[in-house]
């Protein structure tokens, strides 16, 4: 991407332009020293006088009110505040009219921001103060006093906090009253301007010691730039976070590029577009293109005829790709088309707000939409993508922690569509989006993670931990078997990556990988793995196992014997764990094969991936009485055993003559009130416990023979 720069043989200002702000992707407003407001159409090229300010009135910084807050348009954001240098600040609105001047700071209001939520205005100025407004102009507090003028602010994501420079510092400050203020030396000269991303809440800075500086919101350096030929004066984040601008004398610097080249047959196609290009995307054999009005769908095997649909807003901030629909995100909404160009769907939850979402933050797959809400950061909102509503029961996901980065997986049936995210101490979790039960089973799979990507055809998740490299291969695993989690792993040293790496895409077996200084590295990783998950997801599992004694590789084994069992294939999952040396598994799987009826086969199956409830679920369904209440006793849940006893008034005895061993064994006495009520009066004969037993046993086996082609089924959550 390169910036595209136009200058005018007439320039309308006659004096020092010294503020520009953006209305839309096409309209700018500009203010001067000239004392004229102008405002700037980049489709008609036309330019206009919107006022011309009083002569006392000299601007420096220009702020729009926010546009969108909560989905829905407000009045005021047709205006913005404009400061100045005889002390005031100015509520002026979209037309030029001046709604209101207010006397704010001795010396020249340096600048001026609005909140995200457009609930409050923060000024800087000369004479060292910082300051709070209200939206319409009435003094809330001073923040803080410095012995030295302050020439930029900012305020953070959830507008609790505000950024501002302090001669060489910079300086984070809550506005909570003795909250903990976070304060370091950013530059080697007075640092002139600052910016902080809503989206990806990094904080750009710049000085006099002609750098800039990109930092995190811990005010831990990520990226400094060589020193230009003179002071850096301006820089600004695009909204979206992906892009920022640097400007000084002479320059103006635009930090990221990109570009479509078909690698096949090295062929180069120039697409050209009747308007400005916002925004690209290119995957599942689509690009997206948009425009500041239309949005363009090519085909990759056609780019001569693309489909072309008008856009509402031409301010298109992110564009999701699925296999079989893409999403497209701007100032109005969020809005779900078909690669014919027809609307799907437009999912809403309230207090939305598009301007803050970004690729990390929001996750398409075929079925499912997943974003994360601002206002509540450990919240996650999942929806239907064909109807835009809100998926099962309506509830969101709620995890114990803010949320940094969420991920959908991309292939399978909606029942088994996983999520995966990162949370703010970098632990990395993986849930299903359906709900099975009260709760949602949500389990940790790795920790000092800090970014991430499912591959685009097969559910394989590959990630960035501290220093290491990581593939999940089987991520469900953890849902089977969690001891076979760890010999599913891939893992690479990831040092030669440098400082804060991310994780751009991973397609086909290829991962690409983006350093801090913006160069691209791309990782191969086993093609097996996905021929494996082919494999299985077509019940082929005897060509699974051909591949596996192939390949040679005890990961490969390991993903197999999950996935079998997952599958409830336990042939093939008995020859994985003998081939990774698992022999009591074996033993079990083994044991399993003996019994007596499906309805227990699939009940210990359920019990061998650790769903003990679902286990104990299907046996009392089927009548199974003794093997639920002996499955609790085998796990040692002995008040689960005396209470399905007591229920069905049944093998109470059994349930008291298997604990009296138990505390036997231990050398221990009973202390348990309930049993020691149930065993009053109640001799325990192991004889007829043994005969009842047999008995049990005797009758599954005659149920099972009796009614062959009855077939268990149980809803599980993987």
């Amino acid at each position: 991407m390169r910036l595209k720069t136009s200058h005018l043989k007439e320039p309308k200002h006659r004096e020092l332009v010294s503020c520009v702000g953006w209305t839309t992707a096409d309209e700018l407003y500009s203010c001067s020293d000239d004392h004229h407001i102008m405002k700037w159409n980049l489709l008609t090229s036309e330019t206009t006088q919107v006022v011309k300010l009083p002569d006392d009135i000299y601007p420096i910084d220009l702020h729009w009110f926010p546009k969108n807050i909560g989905g829905k348009k407000q009045s005021q954001a047709e205006s913005f505040v404009l400061t100045s240098s005889d002390g005031k600040f100015h509520l002026i609105s979209k037309i030029g009219r001046v709604e209101k001047s207010v006397e704010a700071h001795c010396g020249a209001v340096l600048a001026g921001r609005w909140n995200y939520e457009g609930t409050a205005l923060v000024t800087v100025g000369e004479d060292g103060q910082i300051k709070i407004w209200s939206k319409s102009g009435m003094l809330r507090s001073t923040l803080a006093q410095q012995g030295t003028p302050v020439y930029s602010v900012a305020w953070g994501p959830d507008s609790e906090k505000v950024l501002y420079t302090s001669g060489k510092q910079l300086i984070i400050k809550p506005l909570q009253p003795n909250a903990k203020v976070l304060q370091w030396k950013a530059h080697d000269g007075v640092i002139l301007k600052l910016d902080w991303n809503s989206v990806n809440d990094l904080i750009l800075s710049a000085g006099e010691d002609c750098k800039y500086k990109v930092w995190d919101s811990y005010g831990r350096l990520l990226y400094s730039s060589q020193p230009h030929d003179y002071p850096i004066t301006s820089v600004a984040w695009a909204p979206d976070g992906e892009l920022f601008a640097v400007g000084s004398f002479h320059t103006l610097r635009l930090c990221d590029k990109t570009g479509v080249r078909n690698v096949i047959n090295d062929a180069v196609d120039l697409l050209e577009f009747r308007d400005r290009v916002i925004k690209a995307s290119l995957n599942y054999g689509h690009l997206v293109v948009s425009t500041s009005l239309q949005c363009y769908v090519f085909s990759t095997k056609n780019w001569n005829t693309p489909l072309i649909f008008d856009l509402k807003e031409g301010t298109v901030s992110l564009i999701l790709q699925a296999e079989r629909h893409f999403l497209l995100i701007d100032g109005g909404g969020i809005y779900l088309y078909s690669y014919e160009g027809r609307l799907i769907s437009s999912p809403k939850f309230p207090g939305m707000r598009t301007d803050v979402l970004n690729a990390q933050t929001v996750s398409l797959s075929n079925d499912t939409l997943a974003i994360k809400d601002k206002a509540d950061e450990k919240v996650i909102y999942l929806f239907e993508a064909l109807s835009g509503k809100p998926l099962g029961d309506g509830k969101p996901l709620i995890h114990k922690t803010e949320i940094t980065e969420i991920a959908l997986d991309q292939k399978g049936i909606t029942n088994e569509r996983k999520i995966v995210f990162i949370d703010k101490n970098r632990d990395l979790y993986i849930t299903s989006v359906k709900r099975f039960g009260k709760e949602q089973k949500i389990i940790k799979i790795g920790t000092m993670a800090h970014t991430l990507a499912w591959n685009d055809t097969s559910n394989i998740l590959c990630g960035l931990q501290d220093t290491r490299f990581t593939v999940w291969y089987y991520p469900n695993t953890v849902y089977v078997d969690k001891d076979l989690l760890p010999k599913t792993l891939y893992e690479k040293d990831a040092s030669e990556f440098s400082k804060n790496p991310q994780i751009v895409r991973f397609v086909g077996n290829q991962v690409t990988i983006r350093r801090a200084d913006g160069s691209l590295i791309h990782l191969n990783i086993s093609p097996y793995p996905a021929i494996l998950h082919e494999y299985v997801s077509s019940s082929k599992w005897e060509d699974a196992v051909r591949l596996c004694r192939f390949v040679k590789d005890q990961t490969m084994w390991a993903c197999l014997a999950a996935m079998a069992v997952a599958n409830k294939d336990m042939t093939t999952a008995e020859i994985a764990y003998a081939s990774i040396g698992d022999i009591d598994k074996v033993q079990y799987i083994n044991s399993i094969k003996e019994l007596p009826s499906k309805e227990s086969r699939m009940a210990h199956i359920l019990l061998f991936s650790g769903n003990i409830q679902d286990a104990e679920m299907l046996l009392l369904q089927a009548g199974l009485i003794y093997q639920a209440i002996q499955v609790n006793i085998s796990l040692y849940n002995w008040d689960r055993a005396l209470e399905l006893a007591v229920k069905h008034k049944t093998h109470v005895d059994t349930v008291l003559g298997y604990r009296q061993k138990f505390l036997e064994d231990f050398g221990k006495k009973e202390t348990n009130k309930r049993f020691l009520q149930y065993a009053e009066g109640l001799e325990v004969d192991w004889d007829k416990i043994k005969a009842k037993i047999e008995m049990e046993i005797a009758k599954e086996r005659e149920r099972a023979a009796a009614t062959p082609a009855v077939r268990a089924s149980v809803t599980v959550q993987r």
